[in-house]
């Protein structure tokens, strides 16, 4: 399983990389690194280093005050060498419960086994069982009926707790047994039943919990059931109802080591009415051995010891910690341990292996970088601390092992990247210096770290001077982004890319340069922009030069083809009225006789002659008459279609092609409405002047074949309408 795990793991490692690409190995670090430690934890590699840690976590605590709940009744040695024996008589046993029961302790538990009578007193301590509801008993569980304890036959089973321990890999005691189902048979442990009867008088009783069912809760207290794999262990014995303990840490009483922790009474001052009723009344009186003779000890978080072996701590003395842990969360809210889920481990130590990774990577200065790390140590375990004072158990060693690799992978690949570049650097500057055109290679920062010489000589600045500078040290703001935009596009899509560019070097001159930019890599991953320069300004100059000519040119050109254009004007048109000329017309008139003959249509020639023009230019004079010809020009101009065709052939003459007419009443049409719009007077210099015209009409094929019989044919008719009156028009 393990195996196909691995595997699984290298091929999405693979695959994230292939998918991130270049630029992210901080993440690409940091994933395999979380993922190594994850695997490492989940085979138990850790949980020793995990639970020493917490060890240590509870050893540094600040100390809680005294508990005043409760009481331990020691059998030392002092004791045991005062009755004499070991087990204790039934009847010692029955006077020491007797002397308690005066001080109306609010329970009292009897942390040794007492399954068979021993010697004389038996009556006595049966007697005392019966009359004592407050006393609870103590038996030893086991799934194998061969290794059960019984407790006292005299006690029912509400007044029997078992006392069974759950030891860590390491032998120390970190979890409490509250529950456990032997067959069908539920049980409570004797600290539970304990606490419970304390809580009782505060009304106070066990409860399911309301988020989860199937978690006590015991005022204010939830108790988290624990998982075989929570925090650091793995397939740790999940039995029962556990808990991982939140082990308190009482004030000494005084300045005495063995004062720390409960208060402790010994046997023989109890039996001889030495001890106090301060220290019994209304407590939880626990009897058991402290004797170093009977060998009831286990070890425990605060077993710890900086200098020295770890103490380990009487069996009495561990029921008395589960007890008031239990008793405190109840009563006062004091925080168990709780442990993180499983995704949020996960995401706590990947976090931790991109920290590293980062802090690393981005500080390449040593003296920033160690100290980087070493407050980012410092505030990972202060976060720990802080979080297990709350209550929360956070995994310290997987995160502190998952930033310190991270930081070490990435230290050992910048300095195997440092050797790389520095042989790459040493290589590109013995190639780049045989070649004649300017030459750089730029870093992934932008930075020049290999010049040839001609690159210098271009730039007007010593080798000392460029290296490890940026364009922006170096040319003006406009030219180092049009070099910072290329460079980007280049490591961006990793394909070269040419571009003309301006560079102005040390001396202010402006240079007109063509750079090819390509990217190179060498064996371990460094990035190199490559740039080959070559100098075009001269091409640029003569280039400008002739787009200064070719403009040029263009201008004469220009110039000459208006004037063209102005004198083929001239030479067509009539330059009073602006009409088409006598040449014009002749011209127009032998197409649209070609287009006729071609097309089987009719057309028609109209030979316009204004009547009495010369008496008015007798009379008004020239100008007027001049004004007068280009009014009666506008007239006929907009009179017709624009396919016609309207002339001035001279004098007060005008012709008018009409092409493609589909009859001749076309033409009579369109005469007559010549006509008309002749005859509206004309207003010229405060002189309202009323003309006529005479109009000839020869149409084509009808009146002629050619121009000049179809002229001849409409001159004809036009003086055949003067002859009938003016005013008028007349066919051919």
């Amino acid at each position: 399983m393990i195996k196909h795990l691995n595997k699984c793991l290298v091929k999405l490692i693979v695959k994230v990389k292939q998918t991130l690409g270049r630029g992210h190995k901080e993440l690409i670090t940091a994933f395999a690194v979380a993922a190594c430690i994850l695997i490492l934890r989940s085979v138990g590699l850790l949980q020793s280093l995990e639970l020493a840690a917490l060890d240590q976590l509870f050893y540094l605590r600040p100390n809680e005050p005294p508990d005043t709940r409760i009481t331990i009744v020691a059998i030392d040695e002092a004791s045991l060498n005062h009755i004499g024996s070991w087990p204790i008589p039934d009847g010692v046993i029955a006077d020491l419960l007797h002397k308690l029961q005066v001080y109306k302790p609010r329970a009292i538990g009897l942390d040794i086994y007492r399954n068979l009578p021993v010697k004389s007193g038996n009556d006595k301590l049966v007697a005392a069982y019966q009359s004592m509801p407050n006393l609870i008993g103590n038996k030893l569980l086991t799934n194998n009926q061969n290794g059960i304890v019984s407790p006292p036959q005299e006690l029912n089973h509400e007044q029997v707790g078992f006392n069974n321990v759950l030891y860590d890999s390491d032998g120390k005691v970190r979890r409490s047994l509250l529950y456990w189902h032997v067959g069908q048979q539920p049980h409570e442990s004797f600290a539970l039943k304990l606490a419970l009867l304390y809580l009782k008088a505060e009304g106070i009783t066990p409860q399911r919990a309301a988020h989860n069912s199937e978690y006590l809760q015991l005022g204010k207290a939830v108790f988290t059931r624990f998982k075989s794999n929570d925090a650091a262990y793995v397939r740790a014995d999940a039995k029962g109802y556990q808990i991982v303990s939140n082990f308190p840490k009482p004030a000494c009483h005084s300045s005495s080591v063995e004062s720390c922790g409960y208060r402790q009474v010994s046997m023989r001052d109890v039996l001889e009415n030495k001890v106090p009723q301060s220290l019994i009344s209304d407590r939880i009186v626990l009897i058991g051995s402290t004797a170093p003779s009977i060998q009831d000890f286990v070890f425990i978080p605060h077993s710890l010891r900086f200098i020295g072996t770890a103490k380990p701590i009487p069996g009495i003395q561990l029921q008395a910690y589960f007890i008031s842990e239990l008793i405190s969360a109840a009563l006062e809210g004091r925080p168990l341990l709780k442990i993180w889920s499983s995704s949020w481990e996960c995401l706590w130590i990947f976090t931790w292996s991109y920290v590293g990774s980062v802090i690393t990577w981005r500080i390449r200065y040593p003296i920033q970088s160690i100290l980087s790390t070493l407050l980012s140590c410092l505030v990972l375990i202060l976060f720990t601390y802080w979080a297990f004072l709350s209550g929360w158990w956070i995994p310290i060693i997987p995160a502190l092992l998952a930033f310190s690799i991270s930081a070490i992978w990435i230290t050992s690949h910048l300095a195997y990247k440092q050797d790389e570049l520095k042989r790459s650097k040493e290589f590109l500057q013995q190639v780049i210096n045989t070649i004649a055109d300017p030459i750089f290679v730029k870093n992934e920062q932008y930075q020049g770290i290999v010049l040839n010489d001609a690159y210098c000589q271009l730039i007007g600045y010593p080798n000392t001077v460029l290296l490890e500078k940026s364009d922006y040290d170096l040319f003006p703001q406009h030219e180092a982004d049009v070099f910072r935009q290329q460079a980007q596009l280049v490591f961006k899509t990793q394909k070269p890319q040419e571009n003309e560019e301006e560079l102005t070097d040390a001396t202010g001159n402006t240079h007109f340069i063509a750079t090819k930019r390509s990217l190179h890599k060498d064996a371990a991953g460094n990035f190199f922009l490559v740039g080959v320069i070559r100098d075009i300004t001269q091409r640029k100059l003569m280039e400008e030069q002739l787009k200064r000519t070719a403009a040029e040119l263009y201008r004469s050109n220009h110039e000459l083809k208006l004037q063209e254009d102005h004198l083929r004007y001239l030479a067509d048109h009539d330059p009073l009225t602006g009409l088409t000329n006598r040449k014009y017309f002749a011209e127009q008139l032998h197409k649209s006789l070609i287009w006729a003959q071609n097309h089987n249509l009719f057309l028609g020639l109209l030979f316009i002659d204004l009547d009495g023009f010369k008496q008015i230019n007798d009379t008004l004079g020239h100008e007027i008459g001049d004004r007068l010809l280009v009014s009666i020009a506008q007239r006929l101009s907009n009179t017709l279609r624009g396919s016609d065709t309207v002339c001035r052939l001279g004098g007060d003459e005008f012709t008018i092609i009409l092409r493609t007419i589909p009859d001749v009443q076309v033409a009579a049409n369109i005469a007559e409405k010549i006509l008309a719009r002749i005859a509206h007077p004309i207003v010229l210099e405060e002189c309202n002047i009323i003309v006529s015209a005479s109009i000839g009409i020869s149409i084509y094929p009808n009146d002629g074949q050619d121009a000049e019989t179809l002229m001849k044919q409409a001159d004809a008719a036009m003086y055949s309408a003067k002859r009938l009156g003016k005013n008028r028009y007349e066919f051919a």
